[in-house]
């Protein structure tokens, strides 16, 4: 096994030296094979476009186009129009997105063949950090994997997140042994969707398998600081199941039950369950990662872009193992890998696979709210420039803006190396979520309803994502305005915690499932700050060189002295009392 491990390694490794060193041919090669393959499509048919379209004719004719400009169409499929509108092969179901349109999950169709193509950017991800970290095929994976809700649309349909289609998918459930993938979870613990069994199930068996777990992960950072924070709540619930070699009887899910019951509850181990115990009946939680897990070498997870904001807290659990950012995806399509794994946070840059789809990219000084007119191929994009991402893809996209902007930091032979610098326009994220400035105008002005019977208004408002609580929540930053402050009027504490369980009401789905369902995102809470406050904010950033005339008040804020000159002037605290309102709904 080891040397046959080897071999695809080595395999693996030269694919991408190739792939990389050929990167405009190949971009020039999967355009032919997308245009070959769609050209009767509707969508492309609307183009006019020649049987043997090029490159250049392709940018000359195509329009670029946002989720918006699609919708439409995608419509017409989740209700059940089978025609070929965007691509040849049948539309075998719909990616859910976090990213939101007009507040909802946006709908990306998808093909079988996209499966495939994902799973080999999976293929490369152990070849490349066995490069770094020899051994990963002597233990396993503590992996915390979960399948979200999904739904049907109204043409039959399934509709659900990317990886709850990987998971559920035959390429996962039934692939073959391979001692780089070994997890400690297994398959009926991933697959169960309900979220506790789920969660209580993993972490068991990674507690049962402590020795031989090498590296621990999950998808975000915030996954893996709920996992921790899950074991800080349910720790002695897991040494009793230890000890006795019983399962939990909140463990419902007969499958799930009878796979732990046979296969690793098989006999009471006091020891481990003394040392669990022992561990984590301390206050003391830093480092408990490699306490519980003492062999383990890395963490596996995405901390860029939103997750960012983690890295202090993983690296306070973990005794400061390093984080491992192996992979660039979305929904519409997966994109390239971190060829340097094993490097800061910071420095994280993916190397696009050039086979994975067509990529152009918008020059960021580009006006973002006009329609671009000069857009840069993969292999002429330039070392320290910024770009919005654009992509062509084999289940039918078409110059379609992705969101994502990226900073080029140099190039692998002539594949070009970016950084994830933002969502284009996203103001708040704790896991999953996006939410934007409109958005949340919205919710706020929807929440400040609820003030007009007290004569009471929002004169100013800030926000920023609160990552110290697991799991993170929404803070707002309200200064009122009392009219009736003399006589005592002022809105009573009820009232402001209903405002913001408004607020999360106004907030798109993705929002509340992973307030619901998901249990990734905290009650939001509102901090009502003194009168005056916004302009000692502004007084500060002036200090700071900002100009009187063109400073507004900002909207989100992640910047600690201006947290902290917020915090010194909060009169009273807020948090929503109840849980907003979200059902997994058939699209249509």
């Amino acid at each position: 096994m080891a040397a046959s491990s080897s071999v695809s390694h080595a395999k693996a490794l030269q694919f991408i030296e190739e792939i990389t060193t050929n990167a405009d041919s190949v971009q020039q090669k999967v355009l032919a094979e997308i245009l070959n393959r769609n050209s009767d499509t509707e969508y492309l048919k609307r183009f006019r476009l020649s049987r043997s379209a090029g490159r250049d004719e392709f940018k000359s004719n195509v329009r670029v186009v946002t989720y918006e400009d699609l919708q439409p169409d995608i419509q017409r499929i989740a209700n059940g129009d089978r025609s070929p509108i965007f691509s040849s092969h049948p539309i075998s179901e719909f990616l859910t997105s976090s990213g939101t349109s007009a507040g909802e999950r946006k709908l990306m169709p998808t093909i079988k063949g996209e499966m495939e193509r994902r799973q080999l950017l999976y293929s490369l991800l152990m070849p490349i950090m066995n490069k770094y970290v020899p051994g990963l095929d002597k233990g396993k994976g503590l992996y915390f994997l979960f399948v979200k809700a999904e739904t049907k649309t109204p043409g039959g349909l399934p509709a659900r997140p990317v990886l709850t289609s990987y998971y559920k998918s035959d390429i996962f459930m039934t692939r073959p042994y391979d001692p780089f993938n070994d997890y400690t979870s297994p398959n009926e613990a991933i697959l169960c969707a309900n979220s506790f069994q789920s969660m209580y199930t993993q972490m068991l068996c990674g507690l049962l398998m402590r020795d031989q777990v090498l590296r621990v992960g999950a998808v975000f950072a915030s996954g893996l600081l709920r996992a921790i924070h899950f074991l800080q709540l349910n720790w002695k619930q897991l040494a009793h199941d230890i000890s006795t070699a019983t399962l939990n009887p909140k463990i419902t899910d007969s499958c799930l039950r009878e796979c732990i019951v046979s296969k690793y509850l098989t006999n009471p181990n006091s020891e481990l369950a003394e040392l669990i115990s022992k561990e984590c009946s301390t206050e003391e939680w830093e480092g408990i990662i490699t306490r519980i897990w003492p062999n383990t070498k890395y963490l596996d997870v995405i901390v860029t872009g939103a997750m960012a904001q983690y890295i202090p807290t993983l690296e306070f659990y973990s005794g400061g193992l390093p984080m491992a950012c192996t992979m660039y995806a979305s929904s519409e399509c997966y994109f390239g890998v971190n060829l340097n794994p094993m490097c800061k946070p910071s420095d994280v840059t993916y190397t696009i696979m050039p086979n994975m789809c067509y990529f152009e990219f918008i020059p960021l000084d580009n006006d973002m709210s006009s329609p671009p007119t000069q857009l840069v191929d993969l292999a002429d994009v330039e070392v320290g420039k910024e770009y919005e991402l654009v992509i062509t893809t084999y289940s039918g996209l078409c110059r379609y803006r992705v969101g994502d902007i990226l900073h080029v930091t140099g190039f692998h032979n002539a594949a070009p190396q970016f950084r994830f610098v933002r969502r284009k326009n996203v103001l708040l994220s704790i896991d999953s979520d996006k939410t934007d400035e409109a958005e949340l105008q919205k919710a706020i002005d929807n929440a400040a309803l609820l003030l007009r019977g007290f004569n009471t208004s929002v004169v100013e408002y800030t926000s920023y994502a609160d990552t110290k609580t697991i799991p993170g929540h929404y803070v707002i930053y309200w200064e009122l305005l009392v009219k009736d402050e003399e006589t005592g009027n002022f809105p009573p504490g009820e009232i402001l915690n209903q405002s913001c369980l408004a607020i999360e009401e106004s907030l798109n789905s993705v929002y509340r499932q992973g307030r619901v369902a998901d249990n990734s995102i905290g009650p939001l809470e509102i901090r009502v700050v003194r009168k005056g406050t916004f302009e000692e904010l502004m007084d500060y950033a002036i200090s700071r060189g900002a100009s009187i005339n063109q400073y507004k008040a900002p909207r989100c804020v992640n910047f600690t002295p201006i947290i902290e000159l917020l915090d010194s002037r909060v009169t009273s605290v807020h948090f929503s009392p109840s849980k907003p309102h979200w059902t997994p709904e058939p699209r249509g």
